[in-house]
């Protein structure tokens, strides 16, 4: 196709199948090699779309009618979760949605020239309500306080929703307790337009083990009208409630919350289990959101990394400690490494909370401290990563090398990012021990972790 000639026009219906379904949860018709995105549309279908947004590399459109519908479409009756970008996968079969996520790792691998065999994906039981954490914009719409979504290009706009379907149930509740008791005292919301109120959010994190629950008002201001009585009402009326907590987090930041915490009532943290490790979750630590798949995905990086009791693992990326502290007893020592340092004090907490004897956390640029451990002699045999969606730098990834480590783990939020390093870590004299294993720790949704373990082809 001509990078000039775009085959379609902005709101003029056409008619397509769908040849493919991009990571991102995105169908694709193609027409005249001019690649159309839609949501809610899976492969094969034949579908009636009206194009939304054009350029020069794709466009965007909506589905108008399914002429043909995929064998694996299901009537969920939860659209509204389109909408919110919620759950592009509610409307797929979940057997479907854990195929189509190992196809779509293969076809990742594929595309750096990595030949590589992709496990079929892990899924859950119950694939709905997991989410042990919430994060939701709250507005007066009619004179009364509402929780709900923003929808799709209206950031100003609040649709109102009570079943989030991916939320423990007990989050849903609580959120619209919270609510409602923000509502009688009459707070204000903070407006971008005229700059002025104070609520921005309410987020919950409910232990799945404990059931111990947080509640943080998120704010624009630093105090909060009638905080201590707000704080009192949602003492006495949230089950098992033991932090609540005011998150002063100027619009500004651009960011859901901040670090500027201030407790209301009860504790600064909440706790929960994972593989028998207690943690201390404060409002800002990162703890996976799906702790039933958490375990699963731990333990099975922990058996591909074929530990031993003899090994010296390093957890970069260590966060709160969580993978390092849960292979704690089946090696020898446990050095973690992370640059946030909150999530360092956490993670000694989490060491003290358990006793554990043979892990050590420190407040570091991984690949300098990779490096100070290394100039100090260390050899690792074990490196567990665990990073952000944008994946390792470059830097980590050369220091892993340098290190030459017997197995390095990785795990991964984000196979596109994986696949990258991937191939940057081959080049570098590694290969991929096994197979790549998928798990399905965001069901409904197009995320899927992967975990993967290379090794160096020369030792």
């Amino acid at each position: 196709m001509s990078n000039t000639v775009i085959p379609v026009k902005l709101g003029e219906q056409y008619e397509g199948t769908v040849v493919d379904v991009l990571y991102t949860g995105v169908g694709v018709i193609m027409v005249d090699d001019y690649p159309i995105h839609l949501e809610n549309a899976f492969e094969g279908e034949k579908i009636r779309f009206e194009v939304t947004q054009v350029n020069r590399k794709f466009g965007r459109a909506k589905v108008v009618e399914i002429e043909v519908a995929s064998p694996d479409r299901v009537d969920s009756g939860k659209d509204y979760l389109l909408e919110a970008g919620i759950a592009p996968y509610v409307n797929l079969a979940y057997d479907a949605q854990l195929r189509l996520k190992q196809q779509q790792v293969q076809k990742l691998y594929k595309a750096v020239g990595i030949d590589v065999d992709v496990a079929p994906t892990i899924g859950m039981d119950n694939p709905t309500h997991y989410r042990n954490k919430t994060v939701v914009p709250v507005k007066y719409v009619d004179g009364k306080l509402t929780t709900g979504f923003i929808k799709k290009r209206t950031p100003g706009d609040i649709v109102p929703l009570d079943d989030y379907f991916v939320n423990d149930e007990k989050i849903d509740q609580i959120i619209g307790i919270v609510r409602d008791i923000l509502d009688a005292h009459k707070v204000s919301v903070f407006d971008d337009d005229t700059q002025e109120g104070e609520m921005r959010y309410i987020m919950v994190r409910r232990g799945y083990y404990s059931h111990e629950v947080m509640v943080v008002l998120v704010t624009q201001t630093p105090t909060l009208t009638d905080e201590d009585a707000i704080a009192s009402d949602i003492a006495a009326a949230v089950a098992g409630v033991k932090s609540i907590i005011l998150n002063h987090n100027p619009r500004s930041l651009h960011v859901l919350t901040s670090g500027d915490n201030r407790t209301l009532w009860g504790a600064d943290a909440i706790h929960d289990k994972l593989l028998d490790i207690d943690f201390e979750i404060g409002p800002n630590s990162f703890y996976q959101v799906n702790p039933q798949t958490t375990e699963v995905l731990y333990d099975m990086a922990a058996t591909k990394g074929e530990l031993k009791e003899s090994d010296t693992v390093i957890d970069a990326y260590s966060g709160i400690g969580t993978i390092g502290l849960t292979v704690a007893d089946r090696v020898d020592k446990v050095l973690g490494v992370e640059v946030i340092e909150r999530a360092v004090i956490d993670a000694q907490k989490n060491v003290a909370n358990n006793n554990v004897q043979n892990a050590e956390f420190v407040t570091a640029d991984a690949p300098e401290q990779m490096q100070k451990w290394k100039d100090g002699g260390l050899k690792p045999d074990v490196i567990f990563v665990d990073p952000p969606r944008r994946g390792l730098t470059e830097e980590l990834l050369d220091a892993v090398a340098d290190m030459n480590p017997d197995r390095f783990v990785y795990v991964s939020c984000n196979p596109e990012t994986m696949a990258r390093d991937a191939r940057y870590l081959i080049d570098k004299g590694f290969r991929i021990k096994g197979d790549i294993q998928p798990l399905d720790q965001f069901p409904q949704t197009a995320h899927v972790e992967a975990v993967a373990v290379f090794e160096p082809i020369e030792k």
